[in-house]
């Protein structure tokens, strides 16, 4: 009989020629646990998904009280279904007025692309603007606005009138005119390697956007619900976008996205045509009320509020001779090396060390920490101290590069 090993790779589709190969037979809180027992703590959280920790409790019991009232009923937007109700009245009450019309998807790369034919549709106008080292998804559409030629040059032709200009360059923001329907931008650049907004970078967007009437677009798949410190970026730095992407924890560990706007703005969907925007599977009621469970854990537990101390003590323990620099807020942070060459050894051999790291697709020399919220300052020394055991083992093995 087959491995699950040998299955995965002979029955899935890959996404490159050296995947990991780590096998989870379940998963609770901060750590996942291998067939042998041997239990990882994790440090990226699925990239920013759970960021209540894997099966919270109050979690599985929204999934499982959902599930026995029913699951899929009808295409998004026909029938009145509960959970999204309910979780589109509760993320409107935490986020600023003008956000008050959210439409729910599958992904956050469904979110990205909804949120450019809503902004076409409402200007009128077809011009895309996005931003060098930017990631807004795989799909079509969001791969032409993608900040990355060597992800982008396979796949062309891309979509039209799409352009990439700098990040925190304030006269690249010339390039935004009145021909613009849109400017999209993550808040703090994530897979660039943890990237802030310098010199009120964001206002200067948001003002440029006000002047030719372009929409702004937040990408806050990766630092929603927590992760910065602040619930949303948003709140970070007082910028309102005329629409909001989230996904990733929106769901609470369940496949979840969302564009969200002002009533205006999204009526543009409505008519001319009726469907301009439509999904089967988008805000699954089973997703939409593990998504509300989620959220009301991060909110009662105040997760958001112990972000930053958890940040603090990472910034404390995390001095080695091979680390150059800790970049970043909250749970969302980039561990740079003084010696490029030493990240693949150090993710690779994580698992080693009882840890699960990863890459930034656009940065070579950093690696991601971003465990989930509820990780504790004992697991925080733990895994301090289980990463520079596992630095000491790079340096002290010259061979590796």
């Amino acid at each position: 009989m087959l491995t699950n090993r040998q299955l995965f790779l002979l029955h899935l589709g890959q996404t490159s020629v050296a995947p990991m190969m780590l096998e989870i037979v379940r998963a609770e809180g901060t750590y996942m646990y291998g067939p042998d027992g041997k239990k990882y703590l994790d440090l990226i959280s699925g990239v920013c998904v759970s960021n209540t920790g894997h099966c919270h409790p109050k979690v599985v019991e929204a999934v499982k009280n959902q599930v026995d009232l029913y699951m899929h009923l009808m295409v998004y937007g026909e029938f009145v279904q509960s959970p999204q109700v309910k979780y589109a009245e509760r993320l409107t009450e935490i986020l600023p007025p003008v956000l008050n019309s959210c439409y729910f998807v599958n992904s956050g790369s469904e979110a990205v692309e909804g949120a450019l034919k809503l902004a076409k549709r409402y200007t009128g106008k077809s011009r895309i603007i996005s931003f060098k080292n930017s990631y807004h998804g795989s799909t079509h559409g969001a791969l032409s606005i993608q900040g990355s030629e060597l992800f982008r040059n396979a796949f062309r032709p891309m979509l039209p009138d799409t352009f990439q200009i700098g990040f925190n360059e304030e006269k690249s923001l010339d390039a935004i005119d009145k021909n613009t329907a849109c400017v999209i931008v993550e808040p703090v650049q994530g897979e660039a390697g943890i990237i802030y907004p310098e010199d009120g970078f964001l206002l200067k967007i948001r003002n440029k956007c006000n002047t030719t009437g372009a929409l702004l677009i937040f990408d806050e798949v990766q630092t929603g619900f927590g992760r910065l410190g602040h619930m949303f970026a948003i709140d970070r730095f007082g910028v309102v976008p005329d629409v909001l992407l989230l996904a990733k924890a929106l769901g609470g560990g369940m496949p979840l996205g969302a564009f969200i706007s002002s009533r205006e703005i999204m009526s543009a969907l409505v008519t001319n045509p009726s469907l301009g925007h439509i999904t089967t599977f988008g805000g699954h009621p089973v997703c939409c009320a593990a998504g509300l469970a989620s959220l009301n854990v991060i909110i009662d537990e105040k997760l958001t509020e112990s972000c930053n101390s958890k940040s603090a003590l990472f910034r404390r323990e995390l001095k080695h001779p091979l680390i150059s620099k800790v970049r970043g807020e909250g749970l969302l942070l980039a561990v740079q090396l003084a010696d490029p060459s030493y990240i693949h050894y150090v993710i690779a051999h994580a698992p080693d060390y009882g840890l699960v790291l990863d890459y930034f697709l656009f940065c070579n020399n950093a690696f991601r920490i971003a465990p989930p919220l509820i990780i504790s300052e004992e697991e925080i020394l733990f895994a301090s101290e289980m990463l520079k055991k596992l630095l000491d083992d790079a340096e002290n093995n010259s061979n590796i590069k």
